[in-house]
């Protein structure tokens, strides 16, 4: 299955959770939610997500200095952004549940009588 329209749909939800348990700058965001198993997950498409939440006041950001290179724009989550994401939490919970039982259905026994 391809992943990267599901992405796009969890993207938002899943940066603010990685967020939620330690601030970050942008690569490293990228790298901890592909250790999370969204291998699929763009570099541009978290960056893009990170301005956006930024912007929508779900995020606050600070600047690390770097003695070995450019200084780091880490973004923190905040007060906005934790309602944010419980709201989202629950949304994402009451849709995989429905998903779930969808696609745990066992098939019509008069479905399969028309495959033959």
């Amino acid at each position: 299955m391809d992943t990267t329209q599901l992405l796009k749909g969890v993207l938002d939800v899943a940066v603010l959770a990685v967020l939620r348990r330690e601030d970050g700058y942008g690569y490293e965001i990228v790298r901890r939610l592909r250790d999370a198993g969204l291998g699929d997950v763009g570099d541009a498409s978290v960056y893009g997500t990170l301005r956006r939440l930024y912007a929508a006041g779900s995020l606050s950001s600070y600047v690390v200095p770097s003695d070995g290179g450019p200084h780091r724009k880490y973004y923190a989550l905040n007060a906005q952004g934790a309602r944010s994401l419980d709201e989202q939490i629950a949304s994402w919970t009451t849709f995989s549940h429905a998903m779930t039982d969808l696609l745990a259905t066992p098939r019509n026994a008069s479905d399969t009588l028309r495959e033959k």
